[in-house]
């Protein structure tokens, strides 16, 4: 069983990335998406993006693990030349976005809008996966369509038959946002109808979720976003329990150390008017699963000065 970091745009960047990587439990992670218009995209805004990228192996954190690149567009020329830029300086793989349902993405042909064309879905899959070399893989990630969840089975057939290795299929349509449920059992569909991996993602926030999950998409790779932010040692929990290990889960301590950690890494990353932003939006999540972030947000959202974090957090982080 293989667990991935979920790519989500404004939250999930290369500092969460490495730290999700030392918690444990990530197998892979993606990196947000990457625009791709009329020109592919520059080896300079990649490099910023995802900084794990390097000329000398696969792409991954500090501690080792892979991190794939991934691309939005709906330009299968650009997009093409842009994968080659990525595998180049060394992506672990090339995941291309089908499945974003930001509407400023979607009125510029982006993202889940795309999945009402599985012609134009399987071109971008198919002139990427020839443009880079056969050692890279190329993979993607869908909705289950766009105002309906429909085309599902035949944007994976697009999807499978223009070479891609992988995919991760989100099980909701881009209609359905983020609301509850996830549709796990047309993931069953797909899997049943195509011959590469399946990755499962979606309204996965706890083990029983897990499970239901497993049970009824059939199956055994998973993608956690929203769940892992607000519970940051989910999959911990999660292959412990596939592996009947005991596990003692992470309480609030091992959670400020975390954002004392998290404060550190992205205080000199932003300028200083955005100072904690960051750090805010972490515990917005967290209080999803830790009834201690609640009063810990309301004294820390209004801080703006190193001294006050600093104070909070219990280290002297102003230097």
């Amino acid at each position: 069983m293989r667990i991935f970091l979920a790519p989500m745009e404004g939250v999930i960047d290369h500092h969460f990335r490495t730290i999700y990587s030392d918690i444990g439990g990530v197998d892979i992670c993606v990196s947000e998406f990457m625009r791709v218009n009329d020109l592919p995209i520059s080896e300079k805004a990649l490099l910023r993006d995802c900084p794990e990228l390097n000329r000398t192996g696969l792409s991954t954190s500090p501690n080792g693990t892979p991190v794939r690149v991934q691309l939005l567009g709906s330009n299968p020329e650009t997009l093409a030349e842009s994968a080659v830029i990525a595998a180049a300086l060394g992506a672990s793989a090339i995941d291309l976005n089908f499945g974003c349902p930001a509407k400023t993405v979607n009125n510029s042909k982006g993202g889940a809008v795309l999945l009402k064309s599985p012609t134009l879905v399987s071109d971008i899959v198919s002139s990427v996966r020839a443009a880079v070399p056969n050692q890279t893989p190329v993979t993607a990630k869908i909705r289950l369509g766009f105002e309906e969840r429909n085309l599902y089975l035949e944007n994976a057939h697009a999807i499978t038959d223009a070479g891609a290795n992988e995919l991760c299929v989100h099980a909701r349509s881009k209609a359905d946002g983020y609301k509850p449920p996830a549709y796990w059992k047309c993931i069953a569909e797909i899997v049943d109808a195509i011959n590469i991996p399946v990755v499962a993602n979606g309204e996965i926030w706890n083990i029983k979720d897990w499970q239901q999950c497993k049970a009824e998409s059939g199956c055994n790779d998973f993608m956690l976003g929203r769940g892992l932010v607000a519970c940051p040692d989910l999959a911990l929990q999660i292959k412990a329990h596939n592996n009947q290990n005991d596990y003692q889960p992470l309480v609030w301590s091992d959670i400020l150390n975390l954002l004392n950690r998290f404060y550190y890494d992205t205080k000199d990353a932003y300028p200083l008017r955005f100072l904690g932003n960051r750090v805010k939006q972490w515990l917005f999540y967290l209080q999803m699963h830790y009834p201690e972030a609640t009063p810990f947000f309301e004294q820390i959202k209004r801080y703006k000065q190193p001294h006050e974090f600093a104070s909070i957090l219990g280290a002297d982080l102003s230097h």
